[in-house]
């Protein structure tokens, strides 16, 4: 199996440099752009599945790098959960090891859990070719899966429309290719 995870397309809270998390804000007209350049590295490529988390900014990127796409929502490819700071100015506070519990979100263990039994669901399809549309937090979660190892989140740049291809053999995930548009 083939799986491609794309982050979404730059979103109205990217643009003011503040916290998303589960905010349910749209795409710019840039956001919609690198949802363009999506659908060209995408072209020629058949899949036998689409999941969209379930936050409208990677809908309408699913939407425009696939056209005609039906896809399957799903709850857990959402951003981190940052509570309190959503819609916050990014650096209002310092936050340490993506623990957002003190505001009511999510730390990155649980972040984690939900990439981890995403996956385990995924290799239960028999789909051969995967496209994911999520989120930067997501994103690099499933990469710390597959590699087996706790990343910081600047060790991988994670633009807007970041492509990761990941490969499914013999009960082992790997990654294939990490593309920075």
């Amino acid at each position: 199996m083939k799986l491609y995870v794309i982050r979404h397309g730059e979103s109205e809270t990217n643009q003011a440099h503040q916290y998303t998390g589960w905010a349910d804000v749209r795409l710019t007209e840039k956001g919609v752009a690198d949802a363009m350049g999506a659908r060209e590295r995408l072209a020629g490529i058949s899949f036998d599945k689409v999941y969209t988390s379930d936050l409208i900014r990677a809908k309408q990127t699913a939407e425009t790098a696939l056209p005609g796409c039906v896809y399957e929502e799903s709850a857990l490819l959402r951003e981190i959960d940052l509570g309190s700071l959503s819609r916050q100015p990014i650096g209002c506070v310092t936050v340490k090891n993506l623990d957002f519990t003190p505001w009511g979100g999510e730390n990155r263990e649980m972040l984690y859990a939900r990439a981890q039994t995403f996956l385990r669901q995924v290799e239960q399809t028999d789909a051969k070719t995967v496209a994911v549309f999520s989120h930067a937090g997501i994103l690099r979660a499933i990469l710390c899966t597959v590699l087996q190892a706790p990343l910081q989140s600047a060790t991988f740049c994670c633009s807007n429309c970041t492509t990761a291809i990941f490969d499914y053999t013999d009960g082992k995930w790997r990654l294939h290719s990490w593309i920075n548009p």
